[in-house]
């Protein structure tokens, strides 16, 4: 079955769409280039289906994710639907440890996110700005303070703890 046709199965529940085609990826049926490739020119619901997918393909193996995976979801952070920006921010969490000379685009467009009106949209941005953060690399010494900031201004509880529970694992 061709990501088209799976995508437009009305028979199939979304949760299934996505880990069918996480699978595909993580078994090597389904390369991350002709995913993006697809993505690249779909709707935004298909989008962020096909980046979902790759979430949940990259929680489980990270390396699936080349150079060429890793600039297409820090472009498409500046993506409109929330969906899109939250899903792209969770993976880019998943695999910023492969990229570690390669964040600062990452950086800033996360950073813009951290102040979405969105709660999902923020507490996507707080995990992997935290992913970020836990690497300790050269960009901490502004991303530290910066994210202090973010996170003593933030009113969510949940996006809040996020921010905390990542400065304080980075100042051990």
């Amino acid at each position: 079955m061709i990501i088209t046709e799976l995508l437009n199965d009305k028979t199939k529940k979304a949760k299934e769409k996505v880990e069918t085609v996480s699978k595909w990826l993580l078994g090597g049926s389904l390369p991350t280039d002709e995913l993006i490739v697809f993505a690249e020119k779909a709707k935004d619901p298909e989008k962020a289906t096909c980046i979902e997918a790759i979430e949940f393909a990259t929680k489980q193996n990270p390396k699936i994710a080349d150079e060429s995976l890793f600039v297409f979801m820090t472009k498409t952070l500046t993506e409109n639907a929330p969906r899109v920006k939250w899903e792209s921010a969770k993976v880019i969490g998943n695999i910023a440890h492969l990229f570690p000379t390669k964040l600062n685009k990452a950086i800033s467009n996360l950073l813009k996110n951290s102040e979405h009106d969105g709660t999902v949209v923020r507490w996507a941005t707080a995990y992997a700005l935290g992913e970020i953060l836990k690497l300790k690399t050269k960009h901490n010494k502004v991303l530290l303070p910066t994210i202090e900031a973010i996170c003593n201004r933030e009113h969510d509880n949940g996006v809040k703890k996020k921010y905390s529970d990542a400065i304080m694992k980075t100042k051990k």
